[in-house]
């Protein structure tokens, strides 16, 4: 039977539009997205730099203005190795190697010792800048859990205590020295002062961009989690639409064979003229699951195509489907239309749009087309009530409608299709009456669509 075929070949596209989206769920929830330890790993390579540039300055100064016996070729050695490893840091940062709790925490304890040895060498317990341990104490306490803060803080006290007995002097210690006692303690004043100044822009910088890396890794939670609800709710009117088409497949069968059987038995007559009727509705449900197995098979394709062909195109096969429907075009007045990715999901798209336009008011739909250099807009304007404010912000959302027929899927499989190409649409109450739908698609980057 044709009919059947048609049916077998419509369920085939409908389990296989499922199963791609039931596999584009499983590879959503099962492909590693890079963790937030790596953009904490960034933000100490920036500290790195920081801290090397102020101990460097604050090694100068000692040598050439407080006359301090520094060894300086060793203090250089120490920085170059700071500097090696916070290169070799921000190469490795741009690798697919996810970044993991323990290693963050080996960096911060290679920072630890890296300025436990720099204040070896310039004082120890007696230099004011002893309270650099500090920072990789501070990272950890906001990064990491409280077993890898623990073994931290217990580090940073371990080296704190040796110091205080194990250094380089970098004054020495003879009773004849020019350096008087008072002089000695307000240097060290005024450099625990500096210190103190460093440590809290250091500590207020850090903690401010790592509250903003924290919202941005919310936000892209939120999106992930919003795009795979959006997928399986997708994945559910798949599956629903290939039990349906399933289901279909034996009444429509048997009536157009019920039906043949009641022309050959009718020929003439009004009985006749209703079985017409009858199997021509048949035959229009048969060609719709036709054409949504060929709409399935071509999913995915799609061609440059000017935006106002499309447009065109779309308005006369949309005109067939609803005379009824009176509607006005508003176009710039330019001869160089952009390109836009044009798909049979897209043109999908826009003619549920139209649709609901017509059903809202079918008389004087107004429909203005526009573009920049980036984004190209549609707007189509009915005449019809407007939005419920009660329902307003449901929209898009599926099974939600403020028609009193229809599933409320349409919106929801529009502003899909829609996101698929990063565009959006939105609904408003227009000012003069009625809804405002607007569309927004992005211009692809072609040698046709110059940026």
């Amino acid at each position: 039977m044709p009919h059947a075929s048609v049916i077998g070949t419509g369920y085939t596209a409908a389990l296989a539009l499922s199963v791609r989206l039931s596999v584009r769920v499983s590879v959503s929830n099962t492909s590693p997205s890079r963790p937030g330890y790596h953009a904490h790993l960034l933000q100490l390579t920036y500290i790195r730099v920081v801290t090397l540039f102020g101990i460097a300055v604050a090694v100068l100064f000692a040598v050439y203005m407080l006359n301090l016996q520094i060894n300086v070729w060793l203090i250089a050695g120490t920085l170059g190795i700071v500097a090696l490893v916070n290169l070799f840091t921000y190469a490795r940062l741009h690798s697919h190697w996810p970044v993991t709790e323990t290693e963050l925490f080996s960096q911060l304890t290679a920072d630890a010792v890296l300025y436990g040895a720099l204040i070896y060498q310039t004082g120890g317990a007696t230099n004011p800048f002893i309270f650099l341990l500090l920072i990789p104490l501070l990272i950890a306490a906001a990064t990491l859990s409280w077993r890898f803060t623990f073994l931290t803080a217990l580090l940073v006290v371990l080296l704190y205590s040796s110091l205080m007995h194990y250094y380089l002097p970098v004054m020495p210690l003879a009773s004849g020295h020019r350096h008087s006692l008072v002089a000695l303690f307000d240097l060290h004043i005024t450099g625990m002062w500096f210190n103190f100044l460093f440590t809290v822009l250091l500590i207020s910088w850090f903690i401010v961009r790592l509250q903003q890396t924290m919202r941005q890794q919310e936000r892209r939670l939120v999106q992930e989690r919003e795009r795979r609800l959006q997928d399986q709710q997708l994945l559910s009117l798949a599956t629903l639409a290939a039990g349906t088409a399933h289901e279909l497949g034996t009444p429509l069968s048997t009536m157009s064979v019920v039906l043949h059987d009641m022309a050959l038995d009718h020929p003439d007559g009004e009985l006749a003229e209703d079985i017409a009727l009858l199997q021509q509705q048949v035959t229009a449900c048969s060609e719709r699951l036709q054409a949504m197995a060929q709409s399935a098979q071509q999913a995915g394709r799609s061609e440059l195509t000017p935006v106002t062909k499309m447009l065109d195109e779309l308005l006369d096969q949309w005109q067939l489907m609803r005379p009824e429907a009176g509607y006005r075009v508003q176009l710039p007045d330019t001869q160089s239309p952009p390109l836009v990715n044009s798909s049979t999901q897209l043109v999908q798209a826009l003619t549920n749009l139209l649709n609901n336009a017509a059903d809202a008011c079918p008389q004087d739909i107004g429909i203005t087309l526009s573009w920049d250099t980036e984004q190209i807009w549609l707007r189509i304007h009915d005449r019809g009530p407007g939005l419920p404010l009660a329902t307003a912000a449901d929209l898009g959302k599926p099974f939600v409608t403020t028609k009193g027929k229809g599933l409320g899927i349409g919106l929801f499989l529009t502003a899909t299709t829609l996101a698929q190409q990063d565009g959006e649409v939105r609904l408003y109450n227009h000012p003069q009456g009625g809804t405002l739908t607007e569309v927004r698609l992005p211009i692809p980057a072609t040698e046709e669509n110059p940026r």
